[in-house]
């Protein structure tokens, strides 16, 4: 397996900037997910790392070895960057047997049919689809298909495994059930994974780390946890996780971790990104409170009048509005049905204010 550096890759479809001055390093053996909406440029950054698309400037690297680099017309083929790709469409041939479909690339290369067998047999096995070996990929589920088109990029010992939403063609009970096999992979064989979707559920779920990507640039790189308790910008607070990102104005950030935030007639304390400066006031902020750190309590000094009232099974989400702000409308939890209009008390034990026009030039 290898490490990954993108550094600076732009690539441009005629007036079309698709990615856009973009800088990721991905360390031997951890598994990344790009994440962003349709359009974001996460598809074609797959495609220029395995070699499908030539940047226009920047430099690729796999394991310290520069593949990309169109200033010094260095453009290494697919073929010799020994990638493995998993796609959405599994590609695998109706006529041939699972074994066959997995040992094709090594038919192609050659490899004599006593080694051919012991790394089918290994591939499958790390797949848990050992008993299959002889069936037709027609007799198999949507889930087992795409474990068998990973066992044929597996087979090539690849540097690294690239990933192309590879489950958007399954059924939600399965898209889980194939979560657990990615991650069972992963922790079984160290494999470097790049892994691109627009779920965000599966991003989490999965990667070690997420980069969000937006009109062709990333706009933040972080673990899971903190992505979603710490957003750098109002694209990545909107897109990530449920919850609501307030307006709010004329903030003053006078302490290096929290400060207070005018919301409603309530002052609640809230969490500052980092990039924010301290005892400097902010015009345009936003307050992204998250549904679980809000919730329904009689004695809260926040009150607010309930508009929306959903069942989710085992409990309600409620749509909030504080005051007669419009844009000051809070998604909570609670174990109760609310009426429409029910003047409801609210507690919040957590915020994060950052600056809304922090990457909006992007």
């Amino acid at each position: 397996m290898a490490d990954i550096n993108l550094s600076r890759i732009t690539k441009s479809f005629g007036d079309y900037r698709a990615v856009n001055q973009v800088s990721l390093d991905i360390a031997d053996g951890e598994f990344v997910a790009l994440l962003g909406p349709s359009g974001c440029g996460k598809t074609t950054l797959l495609r220029l790392l395995a070699g499908f698309e030539e940047p226009d400037s920047g430099v690729i690297s796999l394991g310290g070895d520069v593949v990309a680099d169109p200033q010094n017309a260095v453009m290494v083929n697919p073929e010799s960057r020994n990638l493995g790709i998993v796609f959405q469409s599994y590609a695998l041939w109706p006529h041939m047997s699972v074994a066959r479909n997995v040992g094709y690339p090594l038919e192609v290369r050659g490899l004599g049919r006593a080694e051919q067998d012991h790394k089918i047999k290994a591939a499958l096995d790390t797949v848990a689809l050992g008993p299959y070996a002889d069936r037709s990929p027609t007799e198999l589920s949507g889930g087992q298909r795409q474990r068998v088109a990973l066992a044929r990029c597996l087979v090539m010992e690849p540097r690294a495994v690239l990933l192309d939403e590879p489950l958007a063609n399954l059924d939600v009970h399965l898209r889980e059930t194939m979560q657990q096999a990615f991650l069972d992979f992963h922790r079984r064989t160290g494999a470097t994974m790049i892994y691109v979707t627009h779920d965000q559920a599966e991003a989490m779920a999965m990667a070690d780390r997420i980069a969000v990507m937006d009109k062709g640039h990333i706009r933040q790189v972080a673990a899971p946890e903190t992505l979603y308790r710490e957003p750098a910008d109002l694209m990545v607070a909107g897109f990530v996780g449920a919850g609501a990102v307030l307006p709010i104005g004329n903030v003053s950030i006078t302490d290096d971790r929290t400060c207070s935030v005018r919301l409603g007639d309530t002052d609640i304390a809230a969490r500052v990104c980092p990039n924010l400066v301290r005892n400097r006031a902010i015009a345009q902020a936003g307050l992204c409170l998250r549904p679980e750190d809000v919730w329904v309590d009689d004695a809260g000094a926040l009150r607010g009048s309930v508009e929306d009232c959903v069942y989710l099974g085992g409990r309600f989400r409620l749509s909030v509005r504080i005051g007669q702000d419009r844009d000051h409308v809070l998604p909570v939890y609670a174990n109760r049905r609310a009426r429409i209009g029910e003047n409801v008390g609210l507690k919040v034990s957590d915020g994060w204010v950052f600056d809304r026009m922090q990457g909006e030039a992007a």
